[in-house]
């Protein structure tokens, strides 16, 4: 059998910047060569970044786009890496797509080429086009009708392009039809909670359908709420796991493959869902036999607590470096969600680019004020305390607030301070809100909703919990200081802006609310769904009450890194003005 070997580029990418981009594919092409690669890949719209929202409807980006990817090509062959093929993911346009009411002006396309001797040999636009969660391809993108197969060193290799594997049909069948002997898939695939057990899954079934070695390649790092975890996977005609790739990682895995010879009649014409085999012949003869050498390797996957946290981990890292900014700020409250944020932040991005500041009103607990202090002394955090009182005191003087407005005007205060500090110092402000509180509206506006970004945004608060316990076991067995106080864990989460104040005053026990709300805001159950499950009518009239009354709130939520099926975000669109309600 002729022998292959094939090098998959995981590597992050960033929307728009079409030069940097294009330096880390001829840096992680020359990697691959260094490392004897015949045929190289690389992650799905690499050079432009993905996703590229409405950077897809603007004739300059498009054409700006079609230019990198030709100077790429000529590029590489300069550099002495031209007669290795390399499939590199961009955005380009049809020329044949003509304009119609409903599709995008200009006809885009989410398209790969494959480059050699200096030239774009192939080019193929992704077939089916996703339009659910967080994704809006028919918005951007038409569709492409090629069945794309390149010849390299005697063995027949079909393209696809991420939906092209997760739709029956299309791509899988055709790649069959057309007796490849390699199906490779390039993906920009966002990470989510278990994803990975059904992306796996999806290969071995999608490899066993195609008849062929599947390879799926996925892009690794962050761009605004979503982050992409890598994970590439690489499994046999039968399904059989051959490599795969460490998640939140970056980097290449090369491994050599022996493939089906291909055949000296291929087949040609239209195929399955109406798809027209496109062929390029780049190398006919099979390469001399040599030892196989790399396998790939098989990276073990990490456990629900470590994925998650990595996820966030990357998220925060991402939108702070490729935004320009270089530290963070995080008011501490002492409490467990900027505990969690503040660790977070300082993996992320090194306890020296994160700032803390105390804001204790008199209210404030002495064992708040002191589990504060004792994170930053833990995390090596750079911190301070300036007390809210003195502000609140001027501020009742005035107007004589009570209640509700009184305790409000305190989360202000500290969210206009935190404000403050980051326009005078340059830091971005993080909130540290969780999924539970933005569900139910239990956040002030303008107050502790304030900030760029939220990285737990999309973390109920049991999950807060088990990630704080999580990285403190963690950091005990590599013989580090937990960063979290165990007083942040232990005690009963509260705002504490009133005296003896604690969540369960406002909302229910967390253990029931997030699963209350897991049913409603991530599953789409309503009332009588949530109740058939076990749970009382008052309880779940009460919680679908708060949450249908907040969606005003989420929508000025600063963005953060998304981990479930369904974020607070794209995922999730209700409108504000709305009088359907689920409860009584």
């Amino acid at each position: 059998m002729p022998q292959l070997r094939l090098a998959l580029n995981q590597i992050d990418s960033t929307v728009g910047d079409l030069t940097a981009n294009s330096e880390s594919i001829v840096h992680w092409t020359r990697h691959s060569a260094e490392q004897g690669a015949h045929l190289v890949a690389f992650p799905e719209m690499v050079l432009t970044g993905y996703p590229v929202e409405d950077l897809a409807l603007r004739s300059s980006f498009v054409e700006a786009s079609r230019a990198a990817l030709r100077a790429l090509a000529a590029r590489l062959d300069a550099e002495g890496l031209g007669r290795i093929p390399v499939i590199v993911g961009y955005l380009d346009r049809s020329e044949k797509a003509r304009a119609r009411f409903g599709q995008p002006a200009g006809a885009p396309q989410n398209a790969a080429a494959v480059l050699h001797g200096g030239e774009v040999v192939l080019a193929f636009a992704k077939h089916h086009l996703p339009n659910y969660g967080v994704f809006d391809e028919f918005r951007y993108f038409v569709p492409g009708d090629t069945m794309p197969v390149i010849r390299v060193h005697g063995v027949d290799v079909a393209l696809a392009i991420c939906e092209d594997l997760w739709q029956d049909g299309g791509r899988v069948p055709a790649a069959r039809s057309a007796k490849a002997g390699l199906l490779i898939s390039v993906n920009a695939s966002p990470y989510e909670r278990d994803k990975d057990d059904t992306r796996l899954e999806l290969v071995r079934k999608r490899a066993q359908e195609a008849g062929c070695t599947t390879a799926y390649l996925a892009m690794i790092g962050g761009q605004d709420e979503l982050v992409f975890d890598g994970d590439s996977i690489v499994v046999d005609s039968r399904g059989e796991v051959v490599a795969r790739a460490p998640q939140f990682s970056e980097g290449t895995v090369v491994l050599d493959l022996d493939l089906p010879a291909a055949s000296p009649h291929p087949p040609s014409g239209v195929v399955d869902d109406g798809l027209r085999i496109e062929r390029v012949v780049l190398s006919e003869e099979p390469l001399p036999p040599y030892e196989p050498e790399l396998s790939g390797g098989y990276a073990e996957r990490l456990d629900d607590a470590e994925e998650v946290y990595s996820a966030l981990v990357v998220g925060l890292r991402a939108y702070v470096a490729k935004n320009g900014f270089r530290s963070v700020l995080i008011g501490l409250s002492g409490g467990i969600d900027s505990a969690l944020t503040a660790a977070i932040a300082c993996d992320a991005l090194g306890a020296q680019n994160v700032y803390g500041v105390s804001m204790p009103s008199k209210y404030s607990s002495e064992h708040s004020r002191g589990d504060a202090a004792e994170l930053a002394r833990r995390t090596g955090l750079n911190f301070r305390t300036v007390p809210i009182e003195p502000m609140f005191d001027a501020y009742m003087e005035s107007l004589g607030l009570t209640g509700l407005a009184e305790e409000n005007l305190q989360s202000r205060l500290r969210g206009t301070l935190l404000m403050a500090l980051s326009n005078q110092e340059g830091h971005i402000v993080l909130a540290p809100g969780n999924k539970s509180e933005l569900a139910v509206g239990y956040s002030t506006l303008y107050g502790d909703s304030v900030g760029a970004y939220g990285p737990i945004k999309d973390v109920y608060k049991t999950t807060v919990f088990e990630l704080a316990k999580w990285r403190n076991r963690a950091a005990g067995e590599r013989g580090q200081t937990p960063p979290i106080p165990e007083n942040s864990i232990v005690k009963p989460p509260s705002a504490e802006l009133r005296p003896d104040q604690v969540d369960t005053d406002s909302l229910p026990d967390y253990d029931v609310l997030d699963r209350v709300l897991e049913l409603y805001v991530d599953r789409d159950q309503g009332r009588d769904a949530i109740v058939a499950a076990g749970y009382e009518p008052e309880l779940v009239a009460r919680i679908l009450r708060m949450v249908d009354a907040a969606e005003y709130k989420r929508r000025q939520y600063p963005p953060g890194t998304k981990i479930s099926a369904k974020g607070f975000g794209k995922d999730r669109r209700l409108p504000i003005t709305n009088r359907w309600r689920e409860h009584s």
